[in-house]
C-alpha cells in the first residue's frame, strides 16, 4: 500500500492573494485565491488523488469506495478538512455553529477549527474572541456597530497556534498565511464584513447576524491547551491539541532532522502536510519524495513507515471515538 497524495481544490476569495503560487508553487487560478483545500473530502470541493491506482478520483470517492483504507470508519463522510489560507486582506468576522445547531438548522456538521501560523507580516493580528459579558451586551454592541469595543485582537507571529472551538468569534486579517485543520464543514455565519462591496454584484456580502448571536459563546474563554513536546529519534513532536480539549481531532507539529520510524499508533489513518523543507516517506521497501506543499494521507493498511529528511510537517488524525 502507498500514501494517498492529493492535489488541492482552490477557492477564489475577495480577500485572497497569490502566495499559494509564490510559496507553494501550486497551479492556482488567475486573480485573488484565498484558499487551497489541501486535504478535503467535502462534497464537490474535494481534493484529487494524484498518483497510484486511485489517481484521478476525489478523496470523497475514495473514502466511500474504499473504507478499508480508513479503518472502516463509522463516519459517513470524511471527517476532517485541511486548508492553506492566504489572507491578502481582512476576512469577514465570523462564527461557526456546533454540531447540534448545524445539524438542526443547516443539515450539516458543525465547525471547530484551528490555525497554525505559517507567515505573519509585522503588526499582523487575529480577531479571536470578544469582550461582551452577556448575550444582551453582545446583541447591543452588534446592533450599535461597536466593533472596536466588541472584538478582541490578538497579535500573531510565525509558529503561533490557535484552537478555535465552535461558538468563537474569529477572523484572519491582512498579512497572515495559515494552515487550518477543522471539521469537514463549510457552515459559516458572517457577523461583520467591514461594509465591503462585492465588485461582481455591486452589493455588500450577506450577513448572518441572528444566527451569529445564537451560536456565539458568551462570555469568551480561551481554551486551556496542553501543548507539549517530546523527542523521538530525530523528530521533535509537538502536540498542539488533542481530545478531550478537541473532541474532533488530534494535531501535531513535527520537526525532523534525520530519521523517524513510526506507526499509525492506533489511529485509523493520518493526514500529513509538509510546511517546510523536504524529505521522504518509506514503507515496505518503497520510498516517496516529500517537498514543501505536499499533502497526503497515510492509510490504515500502511501500519509502519519512516520519515527521513529535514522538514516540518503538520499531522492530524480524527478522533475515532467521534466518528
Amino acid at each position: 500500500m502507498e500514501p494517498i497524495f492529493l492535489t488541492p481544490y482552490f477557492r477564489p476569495k475577495i480577500w485572497g492573494g497569490r502566495k499559494l503560487d509564490t510559496i507553494f508553487h501550486y497551479d492556482i487560478p488567475e486573480g485573488k485565491v484565498g484558499e487551497a483545500w489541501i486535504i478535503s473530502g467535502y462534497k464537490d470541493d474535494a481534493s484529487t488523488v494524484t498518483s497510484g491506482p486511485l489517481k484521478g478520483k476525489s478523496l470523497r470517492e475514495v473514502y466511500h469506495e474504499h473504507p478499508e483504507l480508513f479503518g472502516n470508519p463509522k463516519s459517513k463522510e470524511f471527517p476532517l478538512l485541511v486548508k492553506f489560507l492566504d489572507a491578502n486582506d481582512n476576512l469577514s468576522v465570523q462564527v461557526h455553529p456546533d454540531d447540534d445547531y448545524a445539524n438542526k438548522v443547516e443539515n450539516d456538521s458543525g465547525k471547530t477549527e484551528s490555525w497554525y501560523v505559517l507567515q505573519a507580516d509585522p503588526g499582523a493580528y487575529l480577531i479571536y474572541g470578544h469582550h461582551a459579558k452577556s448575550k444582551a451586551e453582545l446583541t447591543e454592541m452588534i446592533k450599535k456597530g461597536e466593533w472596536d469595543k466588541l472584538l478582541r485582537k490578538v497579535p500573531i507571529k510565525k509558529g503561533a497556534f490557535f484552537y478555535v472551538p465552535a461558538g468563537t468569534i474569529h477572523a484572519l486579517t491582512k498579512g497572515s498565511l495559515v494552515i487550518e485543520t477543522q471539521q469537514s464543514s463549510d457552515v459559516t455565519y458572517r457577523l461583520y464584513d467591514y461594509d465591503r462591496v462585492d465588485k461582481k454584484t455591486g452589493k455588500k456580502r450577506e450577513l448572518h447576524t441572528q444566527k451569529s448571536i445564537d451560536v456565539t459563546t458568551v462570555p469568551h474563554q480561551d481554551p486551556k491547551l496542553d501543548i507539549h513536546t517530546e523527542k523521538v529519534q530525530d523528530a521533535e513532536i509537538k502536540t498542539l491539541v488533542e481530545p478531550p480539549v478537541s473532541p474532533h481531532f488530534y494535531l501535531w507539529q513535527i520537526d525532523l532532522d534525520g530519521t523517524w520510524q513510526t506507526s499509525l499508533n492506533n489511529h485509523p489513518y493520518l493526514l500529513v502536510s509538509v510546511i517546510d523543507g523536504k524529505g521522504t516517506i518509506e514503507s515496505n521497501g518503497q520510498k516517496w519524495n516529500l517537498k514543501l506543499g505536499d499533502n497526503l494521507i497515510i492509510p490504515n493498511e500502511m501500519k509502519n513507515f519512516t520519515f527521513t529528511g529535514k522538514m516540518r510537517i503538520v499531522m492530524s488524525a480524527p478522533d475515532e471515538e467521534q466518528e
